[in-house]
């Protein structure tokens, strides 16, 4: 049962509810003291359910790559909470570019950018490339402030592709393979619309929830 303290005690994983439009800090507060710990959680964005861990955890990005049985051609998104903060790890922001980076955050996009060499190179795809994103879900950027630097992150999904909407379905179905749960209630199964950006000119590669505007 869940009590005051908004956390639900099951075998395997922990689920913590938290208020999407009030993230509770000291829920917030554990769930980053876990990926501290090197822990792989599932949290809410605002398309889909997505595995999450600290980009300085490399067996916990290692997971993340098991998790959803991809290689390491197709990017992992970094999750932010300000675009002040991409240029760090990203490099060659055209102006153009900047401006479809405004246009986009906080919402459901995912912008592909060649990588600097602080980005880990576990997570670095072949053709040295990373997707960044800033969701629209305060959870999300509530844990991203709280650690201090980027969150590693890719949908959640099953190997036909379905997404998973149900927090307690992600419970049952993960509780061996991550540490935590974070139940925000029903989301979209929708992912983002992926734009590639990382040599100038826009390429869409895949169109989701958000509208082109370019």
């Amino acid at each position: 049962m869940i009590g005051t303290t908004g956390v639900l005690s099951c075998t395997g994983t922990m689920i913590f509810v938290i208020n999407e439009q009030n993230p509770q800090k000291r829920l917030v507060e554990k769930a980053v003291d876990i990926l501290e710990q090197g822990g792989v959680i599932i949290y809410p964005t605002d398309t889909v359910y997505a595995y999450g861990c600290d980009i300085n955890d490399k067996r916990a990005i290692e997971k993340i790559y098991w998790l959803k049985r991809i290689g390491r051609n197709k990017p992992l998104s970094f999750i932010f909470s300000d675009i002040s903060e991409i240029s760090d790890y990203v490099k060659n922001i055209s102006d153009r570019a900047f401006k479809i980076m405004k246009k986009a955050f906080p919402g459901p996009y995912t912008l592909i950018f060649k990588a600097t060499k602080l980005v880990p190179r576990v997570a670095i795809t072949n053709q040295k490339t990373i997707g960044v994103r800033i969701p629209d879900n305060r959870i999300a950027l509530e844990l991203v402030r709280t650690l201090g630097r980027p969150i590693m992150s890719a949908s959640v999904n099953t190997l036909s592709g379905e997404y998973i909407v149900e927090p307690r379905d992600l419970e049952k179905m993960y509780r061996n393979e991550v540490d935590l749960v974070i139940d925000a209630g029903p989301q979209i199964s929708e992912p983002s619309t992926v734009i590639d950006l990382s040599e100038g000119e826009p390429v869409i590669i895949r169109e989701g929830k958000g509208e082109l505007f370019f």
